[in-house]
């Protein structure tokens, strides 16, 4: 029956409103899933999730009145499915607007109502609801899609998880006032080479059981302390309340003095953001913008204003300004993340993040003379170990670090006694842990302590992990890939340096950190990728490749052969800025003047699994159809190996340093 022959326009109106209802329950699911990867990552997976559901419940509000229009005639099927598929385009349009306001910081109604509720509606109260694993949630994935604008996860969830053509996606953005269309379906297509392998295995639109925001785990929340925070939120209301009413009665005084210098303190101190406490738990991003703000003195708007003035005009600034190599000198620009504010070791320091570096504010104690100190260094692109620690204070040859609120233990373990236990740390409840022994400068190779942390079970990524203090801001993560053979992982699949014989490789080459040089590594993986009989009763040896990596994305690899013995450990090459030893480098030949020790001086080389022969020109000529090579050969003589691969291409060797290398 056609609506046109209800004279009631209120029924007309009911029908209507029932139609768009249910196309609405019909893609709830996919709308749910625009808006939700739209959403920023940082307000965490529990209140995004259900910002969506709100977002995508108010767009039946919001659809636009021609909807609801009553036709003048009777309307086909044809044309009924149209009027579906254009109500459907207009929810879509109406859910992106919304999602794009509240990602880019332009809806008022939602930040408002989340500020007084805590949360927007649907209220959940005593479970926090997070979507199943997969796709999206996969962490590697997380951190792709939250460096993508808002405008780029909107394309890329129409045109490579809804399936949508260009130029309808380009439609869809424009009618949202997504800004740049072109330009965000470039970002989604560059996305998509990134992580499409990962995320089409779970959210293929044609797949059933696809990955939905829908389809949520309930689990509860932090029971062991929600009848202490009942306690003190009741304590703190009726202290306001009592507040409140000794200022309606004592305060008649209707001029006020204008509060000119605590206005101004308030407002300064809004431009900084603060992350909730408990962010770091509930979200799929793990870096430094899940950290809270921390510190006895995070609440003075006057400090944190100092620090974040000295770095907006660092050339103007009092402060002395120190930047690791590679990190942008740039001033401050936007509103940068607080998180840490306090005394450590008479010095008051703060330190901040602005989404690729973080700065740290120092200021003298009363006792010492001299200016304020910033120090700005790279940290972009962090991950759950890579965000564990950072240095907050120096002491000679000491340090205390501030660790992420992720981490549940901290230790301090010694890199060249790998039998011995770590040693637990002293943290303070703002996080910062007891002073650190470090390694003076100048001093023997007796001792290199590293950092030995584990993460919380909280965020599913509960493991041991070491870092070691290079000078940088930020610890380097030392990892380790064992020798290839039976239940090892590829080259490209390193492992944490916690396990005895990570340990064990690792004390034979502790003492070569300090030879990089700098201050912004990121991270060092040592690879054991060949073992070798030594001749001449020199028993076995390891060739193991030790890439650092800076922040920058710069590189330093270094060759070592180590004897199994414990005796002689020589540095056979090194090469910067290069592939080698990494994922996109995993073909690897070295060679290496040995004495053995009956005094005779060999040319030993080297491939990793891939190489099925080496050859040895020069002075000295060889040829050998295995992975290793062991020639006599004078000290002083000129060599050049090359490695024969499976494919059938050569690969040179790293070159071997200027000098020849030392054998200690």
């Amino acid at each position: 029956m056609s609506l046109s022959r209800y004279r009631n326009p209120v029924a007309v109106s009911r029908i209507r409103v029932q139609r768009t209802e249910a196309v609405l329950v019909e893609q709830y699911g996919s709308l749910v899933r625009l808006a939700y990867l739209v959403l920023p990552a940082t307000i965490g997976r529990h209140r995004r999730l259900l910002m969506a559901h709100t977002l995508v419940q108010r767009s039946l509000a919001k659809v636009p009145g021609a909807a609801w229009r009553r036709p003048r005639v009777p309307a086909p099927r044809e044309a009924a499915e149209g009027a579906a598929d254009c109500l459907r385009g207009e929810l879509r349009v109406v859910v992106l607007r919304a999602a794009l306001d509240v990602a880019e910081g332009r809806s008022g109604w939602l930040r408002r109502r989340t500020a007084l509720l805590g949360s927007p509606l649907p209220i959940v109260v005593g479970l926090r609801l997070l979507p199943l694993s997969g796709g999206p949630e996969d962490p590697t994935t997380g951190r792709h899609l939250a460096r993508v604008t808002p405008a780029g996860r909107a394309a890329f969830v129409l045109r490579y998880l809804d399936g949508l053509p260009e130029d309808l996606v380009v439609g869809v953005l424009r009618a949202a006032s997504a800004g740049n269309p072109a330009e965000a379906l470039c970002r989604a297509a560059r996305l998509w080479d990134d992580v499409g392998a990962t995320v089409a295995c779970d959210v293929a639109p044609a797949r059933p059981g696809e990955w939905d925001a829908c389809t949520v785990r309930a689990q509860p929340t932090d029971l062991l302390h929600r009848r202490l925070r009942t306690r003190l939120a009741g304590a703190a209301l009726l202290a306001g309340l009592a507040a409140v009413t000794a200022l309606v009665v004592v305060d008649t005084d209707t001029t006020r003095p204008e509060p000119v210098r605590r206005q101004t303190s308030v407002s300064a101190s809004q431009q900084v953001h603060r992350t909730p406490p408990g962010a770091w738990a509930d979200t799929s991003r793990v870096d430094f913008t899940a950290w809270p703000a921390r510190g006895e003195r995070r609440s003075d708007a006057e400090l944190v204003q100092r620090a974040v003035a000295a770095w907006a005009r660092p050339t103007g600034s009092p402060a002395r300004v120190s930047t690791a190599p590679g990190t942008a000198s740039d001033p401050l620009s936007g509103s940068p993340q607080l998180l840490y504010a306090g005394e450590v070791e008479g010095r008051t320091v703060v330190v901040l993040y602005d989404g690729r570096r973080l700065a740290r504010y120092t200021e003298p104690s009363r006792q010492e003379r001299g200016a304020a100190a910033l120090s700005l260094a790279r940290v972009d692109d962090a991950d759950v170990t890579t965000a564990a620690a950072i240095t907050v204070s120096r002491s000679g040859a000491s340090a205390r670090y501030l660790l992420a609120p992720w981490i549940a233990e901290a230790g301090s373990r010694d890199l060249l006694r790998p039998d011995e236990a770590a040693r637990d740390l002293n943290v303070s409840a703002d996080g910062v842990t007891e002073r650190v022994p470090g390694v003076p400068a100048g001093s023997s190779c007796d001792r290199r302590p590293v950092l030995q942390l584990r993460s919380s079970p909280r965020i599913v990524e509960d493991h041991s992990f070491l870092l070691a203090d290079l000078g940088g801001l930020s610890p380097a993560h030392l990892t380790h890939t064992p020798l290839p053979g039976s239940h090892t992982p590829a080259a490209r699949q390193p492992r944490e340096a916690t396990g005895g014989a990570a340990l064990t490789a690792w004390s034979r080459t502790a003492c070569r950190l300090g030879d990089r040089g700098q201050s912004a590594i990121r991270a060092v993986n040592l690879w054991d990728f060949a073992e070798q009989r030594l001749p001449g009763g020199g028993g076995s040896a390891v060739w193991s490749c030790s890439r650092s990596v800076t922040w920058r994305g710069g590189s330093d690899v270094a060759v070592v052969l180590r004897t199994r013995n414990g005796g002689a450990t020589v540095l056979a090459a090194r090469e910067s800025d290069s592939a080698a030893c990494s994922r996109f480098g995993q073909h690897v030949v070295a060679q290496a003047h040995w004495r053995s020790p009956r005094g005779d001086w060999y040319i030993l080389a080297a491939g990793s699994r891939a190489v099925r022969g080496l050859d040895v020109t020069g002075d000295v000529t060889a040829r050998t159809r295995g992975r290793t090579l062991a020639e006599p050969a004078p000290r002083t003589a000129e060599t050049l190996v090359t490695g024969r691969l499976a494919s059938g291409d050569t690969l040179p060797a790293i070159p071997p340093p200027r000098a020849h290398p030392d054998q200690s």
